[in-house]
């Protein structure tokens, strides 16, 4: 009779500069969208907790903020973020853009750190650059202790397989920390407010994204196959306010159409949903505003 294997699992933190890709990633990985994902950088805002868990193993991945220089409360805050999901961290999974590494990706590698925790890069974007590019910037990162450095592709999937195994090697002896059927630490109301966050992002103009945020009033559940949601966008100007609602309601129609969508694909259940447009000038430097819109709490 043989031994029953002993069961490992572990925080891994996911690092790195905005926009190369640690949301797509996250979730390429887990099989399902937990955290929302936009070309625009900054897109998330908080850690967000994504979790794989397979027969002899646990991954709890903390999907962070990029890591920029804060301008705004709300800046601030994603980087506390970012503080906050390095404590007591088991490993560390850093991801670059392969086809755009800058001198900034070369910062974040050095200020990880140094020690006993397990480091791993993953190179991200294989599928936009020839194999030299890849050889060039592996050899980039080659003298800040990476345990591995995995050419990876969140959208196609390549070297996926590669990364999750050499994520297992590291992972110390410990609990199930989340049943099996967990993917997310995110409330319904947070995971709705993201999901039309996303769409408005798809959709509006470069100079709007950022000063928006996403309040769910109200999720009822009016009977067992409809459920009624009340949410409202808030930007910090007029003329943002008419960019958001568009001519006639178009662009508020099409963010709240798309939202609706994925809102159902989530709660498994027909959606009423209901959208206004506020103005809350400066809220990203406001305790108050943030705290009301959830980035306090977190």
């Amino acid at each position: 009779m043989t031994e029953k294997a002993k069961f490992h699992s572990g925080f891994i933190t996911i690092v790195g500069l905005p926009n190369v890709g640690k949301s797509s990633l996250m979730n390429a990985m887990i099989g399902e969208k937990v955290a929302i994902v936009s070309s625009r950088p900054q897109t998330t805002r908080s850690r967000i907790m994504g979790v794989i868990t397979h027969e002899n193993d646990q991954m709890v991945f903390l999907d962070t903020p990029g890591i920029h220089q804060p301008r705004t409360k709300l800046g601030e805050y994603m980087m506390q973020s970012v503080r906050g999901a390095m404590d007591g961290m088991d490993c560390v999974l850093m991801l670059a853009d392969v086809s755009h590494v800058t001198a900034k990706d070369i910062s974040v590698a050095e200020s990880l750190p140094s020690g006993k925790v397990p480091k791993i890069l993953a190179l991200n974007k294989i599928d936009l650059v020839r194999p030299e590019a890849v050889l060039e910037a592996t050899a980039r990162f080659a003298d800040f202790g990476f345990d591995e450095i995995i050419p990876v592709s969140a959208k196609t999937g390549s070297g996926l397989d590669e990364l999750t195994d050499n994520l297992r090697k590291h992972l110390p002896e410990g609990p199930k920390y989340f049943p099996d059927d967990m993917m997310t630490d995110q409330p319904e109301r947070i995971l709705c407010a993201e999901i039309i966050r996303e769409k408005a992002l798809r959709h509006l103009r470069d100079e709007v994204p950022h000063g928006i945020g996403v309040e769910i009033l109200g999720i009822e559940k009016v009977r067992d196959d409809l459920t009624e949601i009340n949410a409202t966008i808030y930007c910090e100007r007029d003329a943002h306010k008419g960019i958001i609602i568009g001519k006639h309601g178009a662009m508020l129609q099409t963010i709240g159409s798309q939202a609706r969508e994925d809102i159902e694909n989530l709660l498994d259940t027909h959606v009423n949903l209901k959208l206004w447009v506020k103005i809350r000038p400066d809220w990203r430097n406001n305790a108050a505003d943030l705290k009301n819109l959830g980035y306090e709490d977190r």
